[in-house]
């Protein structure tokens, strides 16, 4: 059990003083299947949560349509569950109106990487302080076992039945051509190492991407747990790679295959927030902002000067 450093609010009552795993759980119950890789995802997300001493109202979870979006679900949490492929648009504007909040988008690969695609692309490049995990199981599992955008070239399924003719997305060397300014990888069986990397990722400033490698245990008879645990490893192991290096990186964003890097793939921690950089949001969150400017002693000259 953990201690939290939450002081009383206005009225004098103390919101809560321990956190630990029980603090995330609910009542509801998960209709993910037997063997499925989100309940590790989610035993780690649990973990980096207590780790990094965060209580349930002071973390902010928005999620699309699938079966990983079901995640915020089942913890006991503050969540918006979207439409299809909007988690990210939706939670930096969630930022911009308090930035004072830890936000944590929750996509799969059908809708991070696919009806998603463009919405990713340009949160990269933004860099708003938002942690993006993306289970990725290579397949689309809520709707039957269709191809993903991150289904291997000949993947067979019900809409491939000859097997897919499109290369798949590389979510890493995406994010280092768009900008992003933290670029992760884990694995679903490996909850440990994949707790360390959501601690990394909510303490970075920017964007964070963490794809996590997992099994679809229904519909996806490739990628297997056994198949991603004869192929990972961690860049960590390896002599001298620095995360920092953008060559380095870019190297190991493009390898796939025989072996698959897992790790902090790249890190830039000089790039300014999306939020630092908007001058409003240096006086306060915009919610603050708002409640200032609803007093009737409140200088609206002076806040209509600043944008004439």
């Amino acid at each position: 059990m953990t201690d939290t450093a939450i002081r009383p609010d206005s009225s004098g009552l103390t919101l809560m003083t321990k956190v630990d795993m029980k603090t995330f759980q609910t009542t509801e119950k998960s209709t993910w299947c037997a063997g499925c890789g989100d309940f590790g995802i989610l035993a780690s997300i649990k973990q980096a949560l207590v780790g990094l001493n965060l209580a349930p109202h002071q973390v902010m979870f928005f999620s699309g349509i699938g079966c990983g979006s079901k995640l915020p679900h089942y913890m006991h949490v503050s969540a918006l569950n979207t439409i299809h492929g909007r988690a990210l648009p939706v939670a930096t504007g969630f930022k911009l109106a308090n930035h004072n909040m830890k936000v944590v988008a929750i996509t799969g690969d059908g809708d991070g990487y696919g009806i998603g695609m463009g919405h990713l692309a340009h949160t990269m490049r933004r860099n708003p302080d938002i942690t993006h995990i993306v289970e990725n199981n290579q397949v689309y599992g809520l709707t039957k076992g269709q191809y993903s955008p991150t289904s291997g070239h000949g993947y067979i399924s019900t809409t491939s039945p000859e097997g897919s003719i499109e290369v798949s997305v590389n979510p890493l060397a995406l994010g280092m051509a768009m900008g992003a300014s933290f670029l992760a990888r884990s694995f679903s069986s490996d909850p440990k190492h994949l707790a360390s990397m959501i601690m990394k990722a909510m303490t970075h400033k920017g964007y964070a991407l963490v794809d996590v490698l997992q099994p679809c245990v229904t519909y996806n008879h490739v990628n297997t747990n056994e198949w991603y645990k004869s192929r990972v490893y961690k860049v960590e192991d390896l002599p001298n790679y620095d995360p920092t290096n953008r060559q380095m990186a870019y190297e190991r964003a493009q390898e796939w295959g025989d072996r698959i890097p897992m790790g902090v793939i790249y890190a830039d921690t000089d790039r300014p927030t999306y939020e630092d950089q908007v001058p409003l949001l240096q006086r306060g969150t915009l919610l603050e902002l708002s409640e200032k400017a609803m007093r009737k002693d409140y200088d609206y000259e002076s806040l209509k000067n600043e944008y004439m």
